[in-house]
């Protein structure tokens, strides 16, 4: 250990962006790298290779197993925030989705003070980080409905392996596609274009040969294990971050205090501590480190380091909910594996075992849209803004997103099996299971207007963060997701590809489900079952200082010289849909800029 008590670089958190920067820092020999991750090495876990364990990962000993504190907006209920805790990170632990941002919200990234963080700068770094591997034989590609894969956008050379889910054998795939066809409303180009509105096969980080998870740890962290120059620790628990003053005034990372294997450990960067801990996570460890708002600091009795108010502001996510039907007879979903129905478990493990096909092979969804808000500018107008030029400057540039033309407030999926959120058990889809095959259509936010904060409870290393995500706390978010969920029921599931799938007569998740036509009842619907989507982001914003910001455009913190961060927290802004690409991206580009 002692060779690598004075390593160039120190990551703490070997997650999703975590193990990106480190493999890409390690690919010069010269360099000495040490990552320091919390959880444990799970790369021979079934629940995290196959795809579609992931529903028992959530509340598991892989997940940080953190809760909101009460939404006033959700009815009191407190939300559960999952982060993945293991090699990989959320990576691990996700539901596979890989999805597209668009050009409009990661230009406004740099609108908002951050040069070069702009659509053109950060494309080739989304490139970078995957390879596309679509169908193989023209007759999925139709039933799946792939004309427009654009070869400009597409990765062709990352390690990220990243595949199409749907198959031939599922009717409801090629009947999404149709439906949005029907409505004059399937995807007019490439996700990844960042320019698309509409209805499409979604993809997702599954191996397409293997049929496995493909993750920030398979891809990223097995190659860079096999390097003489780097180290990496698991169940190892960083305390803080110690400092000395430089002559200019700000502040040098000079020593990490971590536990591992119960013993207190020091080591020395002799070049940057980097810091990967996770939206939750890193601004526990800058406070705990004496970095964030003074009077917070103070209270809990912690040295103030750098007086830094916008650490753990910020915070954004998506809200999600879901509505279940019954379908008819022969269509087979993932409700008996849901139940562990001992003969469909049997059957899923032989067909994924001797021939890589089945249940097994399948995440979250294959079928996505991005939907816009019917006249989003007449309903804004009718609503309160926000207070303080920070507020508004962040209410304009989200307005300004929903109005574009290919503007999205929302994402549209599929789910085949049912989904009881209102139970806000470990998993989303509940324990209460119906007897019977359910499809789901859910829908999650785009461009929320309410942000949120996460702020430690107590100068306590093992204590829980307060996380307060402030869920529909501006009132338009409610107004507009509710009109989403309205037209999942009357638009959708009435189109006249996807009805006959669904029985005329057939059991809902929940008593609720066969109102929402009425907007009042939409509302309570969501106060009652909404949920995250596991896409939290913002809390180290990447921001001027003077607008709440906790990193520059170098990913610095403000007031040091070598402390950086590199995850979801940077993020100024949410991107639409899943956001597991951007965080791809961002490390990818982070790597580079430490690089140079």
């Amino acid at each position: 250990m002692d060779s690598l008590l004075s390593p160039d670089y120190i990551i703490i958190g070997g997650g999703t962006s975590g193990l990106v920067v480190a493999n890409r820092l390690s690919e010069n020999p010269d360099v000495q790298v040490l990552v320091l991750e919390a959880g444990k090495d799970l790369s021979a876990d079934p629940r995290v290779n196959i795809p579609a364990l992931f529903t028992s990962l959530a509340g598991s000993d892989a997940d940080w197993q953190y809760k909101s504190v009460p939404q006033q907006a959700l009815g009191g209920r407190s939300i559960r925030e999952p982060q993945g805790k293991a090699l990989g990170g959320s990576s691990a632990i996700n539901g596979q989705a890989f999805i597209a941002p668009s050009q409009s919200e990661i230009d406004a990234w740099a609108k908002l003070g951050n040069p070069g963080w702009d659509w053109a700068g950060l494309v080739p770094s989304y490139r970078k980080s995957y390879t596309l591997i679509p169908p193989p034989d023209h007759d999925t590609l139709e039933h799946l409905g792939i004309d427009w894969i654009n070869d400009e956008f597409r990765g062709t050379s990352g390690p990220i392996k990243v595949s199409f889910p749907g198959i031939l054998q599922n009717p409801l795939c090629k009947a999404w596609i149709d439906a949005f066809r029907g409505i004059n409303k399937v995807t007019n180009g490439d996700p990844f274009s960042g320019n698309s509105i509409g209805g499409y096969s979604n993809t997702a980080t599954v191996d397409p040969d293997t049929k496995t998870r493909s993750y920030a740890n398979s891809a990223y962290g097995v190659p860079m294990r096999q390097r003489s120059n780097v180290k990496v620790f698991t169940e190892a628990k960083v305390h803080k971050v110690l400092f000395t003053k430089t002559e200019s005034g700000s502040l040098n990372a000079t020593s990490v205090q971590v536990s591992i294997g119960g013993k207190m450990e020091a080591f020395t960067p002799a070049k940057e501590v980097i810091l990967a801990a996770g939206v939750f996570n890193t601004p526990k460890l800058l406070e705990l480190s004496g970095i964030g708002d003074r009077k917070l600091l103070e209270y809990h009795g912690i040295p103030v380091q750098v007086d830094l108010p916008g650490v753990g502001e910020n915070f954004q996510d998506h809200l999600m909910t879901g509505l279940s039907y019954e379908v008819v007879d022969g269509v087979i979903t993932g409700d008996p594996l849901l139940r562990q129905e001992p003969d469909a478990l049997a059957l899923a493990q032989k067909l994924y075992v001797e021939h890589r096909a089945g249940p097994f092979t399948i995440g979250g969804m294959q079928s996505h849209a991005f939907m816009p808000t019917p006249d989003a500018a007449a309903l804004l107008d009718k609503l309160p803004k926000s207070q303080g030029p920070q507020d508004l400057e962040f209410y304009n540039t989200v307005r300004s997103i929903l109005e574009k033309p290919d503007g999205s407030s929302a994402a549209w999926f599929m789910f085949l099996a049912q989904v009881n959120l209102h139970e806000g058990g470990q998993s989303f889809v509940g324990t209460q299971l119906l007897p019977g095959n359910f499809a789901s259509l859910g829908c999650a936010q785009s461009h929320p207007f309410s942000r949120g904060s996460i702020h430690i409870s107590s100068a306590d290393i093992d204590a829980i963060p307060d996380i307060d995500p402030r869920y529909f706390s501006h009132p338009a978010d409610l107004e507009i997701m509710a009109r989403h969920v309205q037209a999942l029921d009357t638009t959708l599931r009435h189109s006249s590809e996807l009805s006959p799938f669904f029985k005329a007569d057939g059991q809902r998740n929940h008593p609720d489900a066969f109102r929402v036509a009425d907007l009042e009842i939409a509302k309570k619907y969501l106060r009652d079952t909404a949920t995250t989507a596991y896409h939290g982001c913002g809390s180290a914003a990447m921001l001027p200082r003077e607008k709440g910001g906790v990193v520059d455009s170098q990913l610095r913190v403000y007031g040091t010289e070598n402390l950086r961060i590199v995850d979801a927290s940077v993020f100024p802004l949410i991107p639409r849909g899943n956001i597991l690409s951007s965080v791809y991206a961002v490390a990818e580009k982070a790597a580079d800029v430490i690089k140079a």
